[in-house]
């Protein structure tokens, strides 16, 4: 689950890693009031969406005074802004952070993600903070200074001074950076995060460590541990069919071909969408009802499906074994009576109870093709979507 700047510098700030003095405003009125409490200029307002390149596109901009930071926000609020991470369409901007500009002396990255190969968390640190840390290790990867960390350890203070070292860090910021290192190691691991991430980590000309940009994304799977971090979830940031895909606990994500595909299991729906794609069409989702889904669930999953307007052309391929054939036929039967269907549905069962699915799609009284194998099936839903 992702959250905004805002969000996980509340975070940050909460487990001891300084951050810039701010607030997040909604109205070019709320951004001057926060201007006017910060008191001392310059500022900086920050677009909030839940992507990076913000100031490529125009959503970072600073201002001298609390009424150019209400000018400023005027003119982010509300734009569409279009970034690389967020493609053409762009997303809506409906908050912005104000923040005291700071005068910077170096721009440093900091971030922690699990490194899955080494079963442990790795945190990383470059000199050439500002940059897509992607970028740095394709072209610059010696800038990059790693330490894993045992779990059962934790982060020990020599690997945070490896870290300070290895960005060639002047000997008054040791300390305090190995401070803040170990503080967002503890925040990463008290909190479930499956990523951490600081760009820029910047030197003031003061001599002080601050984070000037903060990327928090937690672990879906332990939010159940953290009721209070859910509650961050931003519905206006997701695409609202994979947010409602959510709420009936279905593994959905929109893809922009012309195909629906329902799959239970993650592997056989890859398998699946591959073989749309060898047929010359195209998925238009990602949907694993699986393995243990109910039919209402199916019948959920199949209104979402057919809620994409891109959808010319329905795949489902399953294999019974934990659902069983019948129990889908019946999902997939009540879906298409519930839902108006406009479109052609092709559908593959094998496994458990699978004569009695096929019956149940026969006798239902509505039109479905029946494919004998995975290819076939592929094959024919590209045929009819063209």
């Amino acid at each position: 689950m992702k959250i905004h700047e805002y969000q996980g510098k509340e975070l940050l700030r909460k487990f001891g890693v300084p951050v810039p003095p701010g607030q997040v405003a909604e109205t070019p009125e709320q951004a001057r009031r926060v201007a006017e409490e910060l008191a001392e200029g310059p500022f900086v307002v920050k677009a909030q969406i839940h992507a990076g390149g913000r100031g490529k596109g125009g959503g970072i901009k600073t201002a001298a005074t609390p009424e150019e930071v209400e000018d400023r926000a005027r003119q982010i609020l509300g734009m569409t802004l279009v970034t690389p991470q967020t493609g053409p369409e762009g997303r809506l901007v409906s908050k912005v952070l104000v923040e005291q500009a700071q005068d910077l002396a170096r721009e440093l990255y900091l971030g922690i993600v699990v490194d899955r190969a080494l079963a442990r968390p790795v945190i990383m640190m470059s000199a050439a903070g500002g940059m897509e840390i992607e970028e740095v290790a394709a072209r610059t990867p010696e800038l990059i200074v790693k330490e894993a960390v045992d779990p059962a350890l934790g982060c020990m203070p020599y690997q945070a001074r490896n870290l300070a070292f290895g960005v060639g860090l002047d000997p008054h910021l040791l300390r305090p950076a190995a401070a803040l290192i170990d503080n967002l190691y503890r925040l990463f691991v008290a909190l479930d995060l499956s990523l951490a991430e600081i760009n820029p980590l910047v030197v003031t000309k003061g001599g002080e460590l601050l984070a000037l940009d903060a990327k928090i994304n937690l672990d879906d799977n332990a939010l159940f541990r953290h009721q209070d971090l859910a509650a961050l979830e931003d519905p206006e940031e997701m695409d609202p069919l994979e947010f409602e895909a959510r709420k009936h606990h279905l593994n959905y994500i929109r893809l922009t071909g012309n195909v629906g595909a329902m799959v239970n299991g993650a592997g056989l729906a890859m398998a699946t969408m591959d073989l749309i794609k060898a047929a010359g069409a195209e998925p238009a989702n990602f949907l694993d009802v699986g393995g243990g889904a109910s039919a209402e669930m199916v019948t959920n999953g199949f209104r979402i499906l057919l809620a994409d307007p891109h959808v010319k052309g329905v795949l489902i391929n399953i294999f019974g074994g934990i659902l069983r054939c019948d129990v889908l036929a019946n999902g997939v039967v009540e879906a298409v009576k519930t839902v108006q269907v406009k479109v052609p549905i092709i559908v593959r069962l094998e496994g458990t109870n699978v004569e009695q699915g096929r019956e149940i799609l026969q006798t239902s009284g509505l039109k479905f093709t029946v494919a004998t194998d995975m290819r076939d099936a592929a094959q024919k839903v590209a045929a009819l979507v063209g």
